[in-house]
């Protein structure tokens, strides 16, 4: 049986709703290796791995029905970090009011649709210290809002009346998608977070400066 001795160097991205190839580009642009998975036996030996967003109603329901949340739960007990944006910071959350926990694998409260209908989606920059010493671009997308984050639990951008972003030891949720903007600065974070070293270095501005939101088609359609 595989451990987590091996250190394994891949990152994967959760391949069943949402910004995959997005995510998937920017590791690659961070130059990390990265893949999809959406199949139990492709859960093994991944150093961590990226829940996207999508509509977390759905998304729990295929996790039960492809047997993905045991998956999930056995190689976060071995070791593997997580990240989920929007609704995969949902499916972590220990508490999701209103309605009942889905992976509940840190100890955060969000409330879904916190802002109201599609409509009320927006952008704008913040300043997230621990991630990045510039001020970064934010994409949210009829997110939701953690509301309270318990004991070694460590907040890192607050806006307003709501906690935007958050981290333990293993986990990262954030409410909205980085995975849209030219930033690669929170897909850093999450490969250090697990363990592995960017093979493009952290000021080569080209790396973003060149992004656009079609940028992922060109990655997913190279040979």
């Amino acid at each position: 049986m595989r451990s987590f001795s091996e250190n394994p160097a891949t990152i994967a991205v959760l391949d069943l709703q949402g910004g995959v190839e997005e995510h998937l580009d920017h590791l690659y642009r961070v130059g990390v290796e990265a893949r999809a998975v959406k199949r139990v036996s492709e859960f093994e030996s991944l150093a961590g791995l990226i829940i996207p967003g999508g509509e977390s109603t759905c998304l729990a329901r295929l996790l039960d029905i492809f047997h993905l949340k045991e998956a999930i739960v056995r190689e976060f007990q071995r070791g593997l970090k997580l990240w989920g944006t929007c609704a995969g910071a949902i499916l972590l959350a220990r508490e999701n009011r209103g309605d009942r926990a889905h992976l509940g694998l840190i100890d955060v409260s969000i409330a879904r649709n916190a802002f109201g209908a599609q409509t009320e989606s927006f952008i704008c920059q913040a300043r997230v210290p621990k991630v990045a010493t510039e001020t970064l671009p934010l994409t949210f997308i009829r997110a939701p809002k953690i509301t309270s984050v318990g004991a070694g639990v460590d907040v890192l951008l607050t806006i307003d009346d709501y906690i935007a972003a958050a981290e333990d030891e293993r986990v990262l949720v954030t409410v909205f998608h980085p995975e849209l903007t030219p930033s690669l600065a929170f897909h850093r974070y999450f490969a250090k977070k697990c363990g592995l070293v960017a093979g493009h270095d952290q000021g080569d501005e080209r790396l973003e400066t060149a992004w656009t939101p079609t940028s992922w088609m060109q990655a997913a359609n190279s040979p």
